[in-house]
């Protein structure tokens, strides 16, 4: 092997390293990026470090704290470009000029403004020897959700269902709980520990009386933010979602018609309410783009909807899905009138069917877990609202 080969092959697995340490400060750091630090002298890590949480030091200020030795003349490798500028902690680039690194080795550019290759470049007109894009796909596909919500603006959507083999996602009675073994909850309430928000339309908080809460044992775990589409502002007062409002926030999107009564009763509850500007179509209903501006706004990085059919078949229609979980149960319910996990206008055609990419299937107990990217070049003909959930 080339001398130059033999130095990849190592770059990739101390990379490989910092991305698993990475990967330990899932659910806390939103809306900050997952990013992980290894700095390596003479061939042996001599320290390394996590972003453990926003506000808290950045991953190459934890390994450089965590040193058994003097970092000068080591190489760092850092799955996300150094920031160069201040945010709730300093730059990092400063502390790296500081410690005397000899050769930082990035596996991604950070693509927010206010770094965007500049951390790199002030490394390089400093002295440093910068190399970049080992391990990218991987240090990209971590952070999905912040790269995502970086260039947009608005919150990651993934549309999370259950269903049996025949496509159910209820009996002709609206039973459904439960489709999925254990093992897939348990899964979803990992989800929710890390999704930054959940989101139900009122008509599953009626039916369902969920509490939209991370429940696993150990811990700690992070609460996401509950919200609630629900046009007309029916959620009930006596609402788990509302009687827990004071200690895991809860935030009820109405349309234009909801009463005063109504969502005033609300707040005194406890919740936060955010009322719609109308939806196209002037039907009443909550204006789902702009309760995606709203939710990032309040630095709502990703959003796990866990919906009906109505409101995953809102998100659909209007193009605003941008992955899919669907839970598979080994199981048939059968029933003509036993609906489906996505309803909206559908198609008339399967040559128009909205096409999916990059599958992932994961075995969970009995039952499978197919993940999927929305393709980005289907555009969809909806018009981006609501029904009147």
């Amino acid at each position: 092997m080339s001398q130059k080969l033999e130095q990849l092959a190592r770059d990739e697995a101390f990379m490989a390293r910092a991305l698993a340490l990475a990967e330990r400060g899932t659910g806390w750091t939103s809306p900050n990026p997952l990013v992980g630090a290894v700095i390596v002298k003479d061939g042996r890590i001599i320290g390394e470090g996590w972003h453990t949480a926003c506000g808290q030091p950045h991953a190459e200020r934890e390994a450089l704290a965590a040193c058994a030795e003097d970092p000068a003349g080591s190489t760092l490798y850092v799955t996300l470009e150094p920031c160069c500028h201040w945010g709730k902690t300093p730059p990092c680039t400063d502390a790296i000029l500081e410690a005397g690194i000899a050769r930082v080795v990035v596996g991604a550019l950070d693509p927010n403004p206010l770094v965007a290759g500049q951390g790199c470049a002030q490394l390089r007109e400093a002295g440093t020897v910068v190399e970049t894009g080992v391990l990218e796909e991987g240090c990209r596909h971590l952070n999905e959700v912040f790269f995502h919500f970086i260039t947009t603006g608005r919150p990651l959507v993934v549309l999370k269902y259950a269903m049996t083999l025949d496509g159910k996602a209820a009996t002709r009675t609206g039973a459904s709980r439960w489709i999925t073994g254990p093992e897939a909850r348990e899964r979803v309430h990992r989800d929710r520990h890390r999704f930054a928000a959940i989101m139900v339309g009122i008509g599953t908080a009626l039916a369902d009386d969920p509490a939209l809460t991370c429940r696993l044992e150990g811990g700690p775990w992070r609460q996401p933010l509950r919200i609630v589409v629900d046009s007309q502002g029916r959620l009930p007062l006596d609402a788990l979602l509302v009687r827990t409002a004071q200690e895991i926030p809860t935030l009820v999107a109405v349309g234009p018609q909801a009463s005063a009564e109504r969502t005033g009763a609300l707040r005194e509850a406890g919740c936060s309410v955010w009322a719609s500007p109308p939806a196209e179509g002037g039907n009443g209903a909550v204006n789902l783009p702009a309760l995606l501006d709203h939710a990032g706004s309040l630095g709502i990085d990703s959003i796990l909807v866990e919906g009906g059919p109505a409101l995953h078949g809102a998100f659909i229609d209007g193009g605003l899905a941008n992955r899919v979980q669907a839970y598979i149960a080994p199981k048939l319910f059968g029933g003509a009138s036993a609906p489906g996990p996505v309803a909206g206008r559908g198609v008339a055609l399967p040559a128009d069917a909205l096409c999916l990419s990059s599958p992932t299937v994961t075995a969970l107990g009995p039952d499978l877990l197919l993940e999927c990217a929305v393709s980005p070049s289907v555009e969809s003909e909806a018009t981006p609202c609501s029904p009147a959930l």
